[in-house]
C-alpha cells in the first residue's frame, strides 16, 4: 500500500499470517471461536443497529469475526490491506451472500462519508504508524449516531510492575523475531506455544478449579483455549513488526479527539476492547 499510514512490512506478514492459520471452521473450533468473539463483542450495542444494518470488518483478517456477525446485519464489508488474509476471509465467507470484500488501508476507505451502521476493528490499529489518524479516517464513514467497536493493545495500566516487567522481556524476543526469516518465525512460535503458552495456561486453568488463581497469572486468557489459539497467538504477538501500545485513558482521549461519545470499556480481557457512538 503507497498511504503513509501503512507500514508495508506489517501487512505482509499479516497476510502471512493469515494464510498459515486460516482460522477455517476446520481448524478453529466452533468453541473456541464463539467464546472469544462474545469477549469482544460483550459490549456491542446489536440491539441499537436499524433493520437490515451496513458496517464494516476493519481490517477483516481471516474473516474469523465476520463469520459470527454477518447473520446479525444486513450487509457486512470485509476491508484489509494484505491481498493474502482477503484470499483467506472470502474462502471462509464463501457461502456468505450478505458480504463484500475490499482490498483497502484504513486510510483509503470505499465508503463514502456518514454511510456506515455501524463499523468494528479488532486488533488492528496498533499496527499502523498513527493510530489517532487512523481512528479519524474510519470515524468519518459512519453515521450519527453509529457505534463503533475498537480493540487495541493496552500498555499494562491495569498490570503490577513485574507484570510490565515480564512483557518487556518478552518484547525483546519480538523485536528479534519479527525480523527473522519466516520458517524461523513459524519454529520459534511453535516452541514458545508449546513450552510457555501451553504450561502456563494448563497451570491457570487448574488453579481455576481449585480456586486459587491469582488475578495476574500470565496467560491465563488462554486457559479454556485450544492449542492451536495458542500457537496463532504466539505467531502474531512475536512476529508483528510495527506495534504500540496505549493506556485505557490515551484510547478514550483518542476516541473523544475524533467525533467519538458514550465511550465505555469492556472489564474482561482482552484489554483495552470499547464501544463507542460516533457524535
Amino acid at each position: 500500500m503507497s498511504d503513509p499510514n501503512t507500514d508495508r512490512a506489517t501487512v505482509a506478514g499479516f497476510g502471512r499470517e493469515w494464510a498459515t492459520f486460516t482460522q477455517s471452521a476446520e481448524a478453529f473450533t466452533d468453541a473456541d471461536r464463539r467464546a472469544m468473539f462474545d469477549a469482544y463483542f460483550a459490549i456491542f450495542p446489536w440491539a441499537a443497529l436499524p433493520r437490515d444494518s451496513v458496517g464494516a470488518d476493519i481490517g477483516c483478517g481471516s474473516g474469523r469475526w465476520a463469520m459470527l456477525v454477518a447473520p446479525r446485519v444486513g450487509e457486512l464489508h470485509l476491508v484489509d490491506p494484505a491481498p493474502k488474509a482477503l484470499a483467506v476471509a472470502r474462502a471462509n465467507l464463501a457461502d456468505v451472500g450478505n458480504v463484500c470484500f475490499h482490498l483497502a488501508s484504513v486510510a483509503a476507505l470505499p465508503f463514502a462519508d456518514g454511510s456506515l451502521d455501524f463499523a468494528y476493528c479488532l486488533g488492528v490499529l496498533h499496527h499502523v504508524p498513527d493510530t489517532a489518524q487512523a481512528l479519524r479516517d474510519l470515524a468519518t464513514k459512519l453515521k450519527s449516531g453509529a457505534p463503533f467497536l475498537v480493540y487495541l493493545y493496552y500498555a499494562f495500566d491495569n498490570r503490577s510492575p513485574a507484570y510490565r516487567a515480564l512483557w518487556r522481556i518478552s518484547n525483546a524476543g519480538r523485536l528479534v523475531l519479527s525480523r527473522a526469516p519466516y520458517p524461523v518465525q513459524i519454529a520459534a512460535t511453535a516452541t514458545i506455544a508449546l513450552l510457555v503458552y501451553w504450561p502456563l495456561a494448563r497451570t491457570a486453568a487448574l488453579l481455576e478449579r481449585i480456586g486459587l488463581l491469582p488475578r495476574a497469572w500470565p496467560l491465563a486468557y488462554y486457559r479454556k483455549r485450544a492449542f492451536y489459539v495458542m500457537r496463532t497467538d504466539a505467531f502474531d504477538r512475536f512476529c508483528t513488526r510495527l506495534e504500540r501500545r496505549f493506556t485505557r485513558a490515551q484510547i478514550a482521549d483518542m476516541l473523544g479527539a475524533v467525533g467519538f461519545t458514550d465511550i465505555k470499556f469492556s472489564e474482561q480481557e482482552p484489554f483495552w476492547v470499547a464501544v463507542a457512538r460516533k457524535r
